[in-house]
């Protein structure tokens, strides 16, 4: 049987190289080890190794065996093994099943049975699923993911002692010695989480392209690629930078009274600015983060003299609003702010028009999907968006 599940993995890997080069060339990156049965029910990945067991397998079609290829490789190349830090193990590794699944899914791939799928989760990152995992889920993934503090998945409880030796160097090939199954690998060292994690960066980087030069890159994981290839600065520090650049410091050459002199100097003179503020009130937004959100734009305020108009809106504006809160006035959430239908953008713009003002920047905190106006404003706009969703103009900002 051990010619067969080597045949049936071979056949898998290279019809992703020829249909979805992208996962293609991730997956010729990764060796393929089949595994002692005793610690790998199913499949597995430790960032080093794709972990098999050759019953299990057996049990799948090729095509199904692609896909259990291209899930443990975009938990390496997503760098889901390094992302984790505070948040509890289970918890996490459901995230990040329930943020790959539908990836491959949409790509025409086929699940293999108890692979989790949940509706709502589409085009989120495994930090924004995080919270919505209940704290005694009874869910399991269908896969090991062998680089947490422990290893082995959370599943198997105590293990023997021989089993918990190192996996033995096999080089890329399948397998370790012939005939023989490798032993659960040792958890990652912090040095050889930081050292796979920039060497899966680099394969995910090299694979797009080599997936944009055949034309089989689809739009799905050329965003998802473009969002984590992106220079991650930390949005407040482009918030702040935004909103100090808007600000109008600038030199007046006013003549002065006659009895300064006749000379005319220089003088540094600064304006107020007005930032019109909005709140995607559809639900995507959750409290906790419109209040983060809040903070920090109070504590930038005070630094810019900022006047701050603040409005609320779903497929609506908000009944109750605008706030408005002047340079030396706290910034902060209204005691009550409805929402949860849909999401429309241009009710803002619209208002804005209407109303005949035109504020010196406008920044919306949403997650970037709904009806945006057809044609670009005259004035700064900055989306700070939560997720992965596009903007078709102003400048964006991503929130996680």
């Amino acid at each position: 049987m051990s010619d067969e599940i080597e045949t049936k993995l071979s056949a898998a890997r290279t019809r992703l190289i020829l249909d979805k080069p992208f996962l293609g060339a991730l997956v010729l990156r990764m060796p393929m080890k089949a595994a002692d049965p005793t610690w790998c029910k199913t499949i597995g990945t430790d960032a080093r190794a794709f972990y098999y067991n050759p019953e299990y397998i057996d049990t799948l079609t090729v095509d199904q065996a692609q896909f259990a290829l291209a899930h443990e490789v975009l938990h390496c190349a997503l760098s889901h093994f390094a992302r984790r830090e505070h948040r509890d193990r289970k918890r996490w590794d459901i995230a990040c099943d329930l943020a790959i699944n539908p990836l491959l899914m949409r790509e025409g791939m086929t699940p293999p049975p108890g692979a989790l799928f949940d509706i709502g989760f589409e085009d989120m990152m495994a930090e924004e699923i995080y919270p919505c995992i209940k704290e005694d889920t009874e869910e399991e993934t269908h896969d090991e993911h062998l680089y947490g503090d422990d290893s082995g998945s959370s599943r198997q409880g105590e293990q023997n002692e021989s089993s918990l030796q190192p996996a033995p160097d096999t080089g890329e090939g399948q397998g370790g010695a012939a005939g023989h199954s490798v032993a659960a690998p040792d958890p990652l060292s912090e040095t050889e989480r930081e050292r796979l994690s920039i060497q899966w960066r680099q394969r995910l980087a090299g694979a797009a392209q080599q997936a944009l030069q055949a034309g089989k890159l689809g739009a799905n994981l050329r965003c998802l690629v473009d969002h984590l290839l992106a220079p991650q600065l930390p949005w407040r520090m482009l918030l702040a930078r935004y909103m100090t650049a808007a600000s109008r410091d600038d030199y007046s050459y006013m003549r002065p009274s006659r009895r300064e002199g006749s000379a005319i100097f220089p003088t540094l003179r600064s304006a107020q600015i007005d930032a019109l503020v909005v709140l995607d009130t559809s639900g995507s937004i959750k409290p906790d983060e419109m209040r983060e959100f809040v903070t920090e734009v109070d504590a930038i305020k005070g630094q810019v003299r900022a006047r701050i108009i603040l409005h609320a809106c779903d497929a609506a504006l908000a009944d109750s609003g605008p706030w408005i809160f002047e340079p030396w006035e706290e910034f902060k959430l209204p005691k009550r702010l409805r929402g949860g239908g849909g999401t429309r953008f241009t009710p803002v713009f619209d208002w804005l028009q209407q109303a005949g003002q035109r504020p010196d920047l406008l920044v919306y905190l949403t997650d970037a999907r709904g009806e945006f106006p057809k044609q670009e404003p005259d004035f700064p706009v900055i989306w700070l968006v939560k997720g992965r969703g596009t903007v078709p103009w102003g400048q964006r900002i991503q929130l996680n």
